[in-house]
């Protein structure tokens, strides 16, 4: 199955469908090309407007699988998941950092404090 992720104006996922293989092109075509092939399928025959992006259910390209509510960034042409608290930034790789790193063990955010809970 090839996986692909609807996008609003906001470049942000707004639902992630799932065509066969053979609707984009493949074993014979390699992404990027079985992405414009699946595009072309996803107007043509499914008749499904908007922007529409590849996504690797096993993070082959475009950094993760896209869901609900992740954006993409067409610079880095990846997906991010949503910002997991306000204070949290996204680092040079497109993963999301707290403003201190996780203690080692069993912790969780406390994001009114800005500090790791031993739990």
């Amino acid at each position: 199955m090839a996986y692909f992720a609807q996008l609003n104006d906001d470049n942000i996922v707004q639902q992630v469908i799932s065509i066969s293989n053979d609707a984009c092109g493949e074993p014979t075509l390699n992404f990027p090309d079985t992405c414009a092939a699946g595009r072309a399928f996803i107007a043509n025959t499914l008749k499904l407007g908007g922007v529409w992006k590849q996504t690797s259910y096993n993070h082959r390209m475009r950094k993760q699988y896209a869901g609900v509510g992740f954006a993409y960034l067409p610079d880095a042409d990846v997906f991010v998941a949503p910002q997991p608290f306000p204070s949290w930034t996204l680092d040079g790789n497109h993963d999301w950092q707290p403003p201190t790193p996780k203690p080692e063990g069993d912790y969780f955010w406390n994001e009114a404090e800005l500090v790791w809970v031993a739990i």
